[in-house]
């Protein structure tokens, strides 16, 4: 076997080849791009806010932790909603909900008050929260379970193509504005240079907040298809809840681990590029190549789509994780241009994972689908915690060595895709 999927076949096993599972699934590819381009914005957001509010990197990362904490307390509360109301309405409360997250930016701004980004930041990812415990498992049981692997890696190849754009986005509307001479300023100038680098973020989230309104009324008039009989079908083996499954807390902790890892790197993109030895760019400069990083890990989706239909998914997924460790140490103890092209190259392996890591989690959970999903994006709370633990690290032993963090966790995610993604 080639591939293992992340659920029971809803239906037939030719429900990939129906006109409205490939409508639904077009529609879906819009929910991963915005969800996508929203989170990597974040990027953008913790230098450009650690310079208005002069925080170390630890306090940075706070924004971070307030986005990705969200899916800690929303997770389960937003499976069990899903589950109750179904995948189309909690898509479409979801966009609501993150719309009004971007529309908290404005006041946030207008104040320059570094907690109210962080609540706002809350309510939008509580938004997103309920996006991804609908969206995901919804590819997942829309075609056969052979390809449910290659199907999810498809669709996040969109959310990729918004990670690529974010940083060109925040660096033309948002990061611009941190270009302004403070040298030789008045206490009154500076004041009025941080509020006008404040209130940067205020037209760009207006914009997405009125996407996010576009798209819950667009989603709210679509006739999705519905999946009958996914609340019935039984798992792969008795159990009284989606916890008993070891394929599946493993999987969680994959996730938290990948997750925390993959933003804990993305987040000191910018700073680590704007180091003096490394490449010694602006931040805005910095921001335009983080693009290749995204960039990176959408071609590798929109390729891994294709292979993972041949590859067995715990192999594909260990060998990435090896390249990444590889990449990662090249990073550590190189400098330059070396370290900078090897950190941005990761994008390229992370790419698969996520996806991979989620199907293969929910494999066989058949009526605890939805309960499993909820634990999986309970898990991307490692988004939260552990770009904390490289913020202390770059506090502490400097921001070039703080990328020894990372190594730890794609270790794990090695062994996950060797050995712990089998179903006991």
């Amino acid at each position: 076997m080639t591939n293992q999927a992340a659920t029971t076949s809803p239906t037939s096993s030719d429900s990939s080849t129906s006109p409205n599972y490939r409508f639904a699934l077009t529609a879906l590819t819009s929910l991963f791009f915005m969800w996508g381009f929203i989170t990597c914005l974040n990027d953008i957001l913790v230098p450009h806010l650690k310079n208005v509010f002069q925080l170390n990197y630890t306090q940075s990362m706070l924004i971070q932790f307030c986005f990705f904490g969200a899916y800690f307390i929303a997770s389960l509360p937003a499976g069990a909603l899903v589950k109750r109301i179904g995948y189309k309405q909690g898509i479409v409360i979801g966009l609501v909900i993150a719309a009004i997250g971007c529309a908290l930016f404005i006041p946030a701004a207008s104040y320059r008050a570094y907690p109210l980004f962080l609540g706002a930041l809350f309510v939008l990812a509580t938004g997103i929260t309920l996006l991804q415990v609908a969206a995901n498992p919804y590819v997942t049981v829309l075609g056969p379970p052979d390809t449910a692997a290659s199907r999810l890696t498809l669709t996040q190849a969109f959310n990729s193509l918004g990670t690529t754009l974010a940083p060109m986005f925040g660096a033309l509307l948002i990061l611009s504005a941190t270009t302004a001479a403070v040298a030789g300023a008045t206490p009154e100038q500076l004041d009025a240079i941080k509020i006008a680098e404040a209130s940067a973020v205020k037209f760009p989230y207006m914009l997405l907040a009125v996407a996010f309104l576009l798209l819950g009324a667009l989603f709210a008039a679509l006739k999705l298809p519905q999946v009958e009989g996914s609340d019935e079908i039984e798992p792969i083996s008795g159990g009284g809840s989606a916890w008993q499954y070891r394929h599946l807390v493993l999987g969680a902790v994959g996730i938290f681990l990948y997750v925390g890892a993959e933003v804990s790197i993305g987040s000191f993109l910018v700073n680590f590029m704007s180091q003096p030895d490394i490449a010694g760019f602006s931040e805005a400069e910095a921001a335009h190549h983080v693009s290749y990083f995204w960039g990176g890990a959408m071609i590798g989706r929109f390729v891994g789509a294709v292979a993972m239909r041949y590859i067995n998914d715990g192999k594909a997924l260990a060998f990435n994780a090896v390249a990444v460790i590889a990449l990662l140490l090249l990073t550590v103890f190189s400098g330059g241009h070396v370290a900078m092209w090897s950190v941005l190259a990761i994008g390229l392996f992370n790419s698969i994972m996520f996806p991979t890591i989620f199907s293969l989690a929910l494999y066989g959970l058949g009526k605890y689908t939805s309960q499993g999903s909820g634990i999986l994006c309970l898990a991307i709370v490692g988004g939260a915690i552990l770009p904390l633990v490289q913020g202390g690290l770059a506090d502490t032993i400097g921001i070039h060595l703080a990328f020894l963090m990372p190594i730890i966790c794609y270790a794990y995610i090695a062994y996950y895709g060797l050995k712990g993604h089998r179903p006991a």
